[in-house]
């Protein structure tokens, strides 16, 4: 992405905003042309951002002469077309390396995907990840520019503010209220004109797979007159085991927005949020998070996780610097792949049994990023 000014024509590879001579708002330049390769260097030591090798640092061009570099597993020669291709598998992970512009991420993220259809009318539910009272630079909650940027995203693309709604629930003793005035997320839904949503005082719904719902119905024909209990995972599965906020059932676009942090399992964990408190609760007796997920997630009907991977909490608190944004029709593929930019030899528990290299990846590579954050 690139930045000119309407008048001068001067261009800049950062958002400064004004033109400094002009001081006039500067227009956004994207490319949508051939991009080639003009340079090339081939890399063979490492560093501690660049612990693979050998790898490529590309000099690129566009078909407006815009001139930038990027690195690359993948060798290419002088002239030769630089492009990537959209991955419509549900499954697919989408990666990109941000640099200043959040709003370009999530462009890019959700075009390697395939796109959004969105217009005047569609109904868009936001979910955050919202636990904690905590100042943004804690990196506990998702951040207010991600959200900033996310809700701007939707609205470039034809969607009305007064159709969005950011939503959230506390799990704990700490009011809702607080920690969405603490993480500055309340004031963003301000500034658009957006009524956040408080989960725990909507209606919900009992939800449960349709296949699962068919075997427990059989379960229980097989069961009739003996006093024999239906076991766990049908408990757990049957049509009263999920109270599901209703919400989710009347929008038309869901969007997980969560934060990523290591040693967990974010992206996922994020939308057991759907949940009504009580139930959650009482499920967690029965099940791990990742039982009670993996059943959820086969109640609820599709949506995209776009997931905030740019200063990322270690599991020590402090954060450090990723600069990345990922996004996944599948957010449990979203976590494995992030885990494994990361380098995390200890997998949180939902994510063991999640094989790495049947996971298809699109943008930018899992090798052109990885970085040990818990060593560094």
């Amino acid at each position: 992405m690139f930045y000119q000014c309407p008048k001068c024509k001067k261009t800049w590879q950062y958002p400064i905003e004004k033109c400094p001579e002009c001081f006039l708002n500067l227009e956004r330049l994207k490319s949508n042309g051939k991009i080639k390769v003009i340079g090339i260097s081939k890399v063979n030591i490492p560093s501690l951002f660049h612990p693979k090798v050998p790898y490529f640092v590309l000099v690129l061009e566009d078909e407006m002469g815009n001139k930038w570099v990027q690195k690359s597993i993948k060798e290419y020669k002088i002239g030769e077309e630089f492009k990537t291709e959209s991955n419509l598998d549900k499954n697919a992970v989408a990666i990109w390396r941000l640099k200043y512009d959040i709003l370009e991420g999530i462009e890019k993220v959700v075009e390697f995907l395939g796109g959004l259809k969105i217009d005047s009318k569609t109904k868009i539910l936001i979910l955050p990840t919202l636990i904690s009272p905590k100042h943004p630079f804690l990196a506990e909650n998702t951040s207010p520019q991600f959200l900033e940027k996310t809700i701007q995203y939707l609205i470039q693309k034809g969607a009305k503010s007064e159709n969005i709604k950011v939503a959230a629930q506390s799990f704990d003793d700490t009011p809702i209220e607080a920690s969405a005035q603490k993480s500055q997320l309340l004031q963003v839904c301000q500034n658009f004109k957006i009524l956040p949503l408080d989960l725990s005082k909507d209606n919900f719904v009992k939800k449960a797979p349709h296949h699962f719902v068919k075997e427990t119905r059989k379960q229980k024909r097989v069961n009739k007159g003996k006093n024999i209990p239906l076991n766990k995972e049908s408990l757990l599965q049957s049509g009263g085991g999920f109270e599901i906020s209703e919400e989710i059932f009347n929008s038309n676009l869901v969007i997980n927005l969560p934060i990523l942090k290591i040693g967990q399992a974010s992206a996922s964990k994020n939308i057991l949020k759907f949940l009504k408190k009580e139930n959650y609760l009482g499920l967690k007796y029965l099940s791990s998070d990742k039982e009670i997920f993996e059943s959820l997630n086969k109640a609820l009907p599709n949506y995209l996780t776009v997931a905030e991977g740019n200063a990322v909490q270690r599991s020590d608190g402090f954060t450090t610097f990723l600069g990345l944004i990922l996004a996944s029709f599948n957010p449990l593929n979203l976590d494995r792949v992030f885990t494994e930019i990361a380098m995390i030899k200890d997998l949180p528990e939902s994510l063991k049994g999640v094989k790495i290299e049947n996971i298809p990846v699109t943008g930018r590579q899992i090798e052109e990023l990885k970085y040990d954050l818990e060593k560094y």
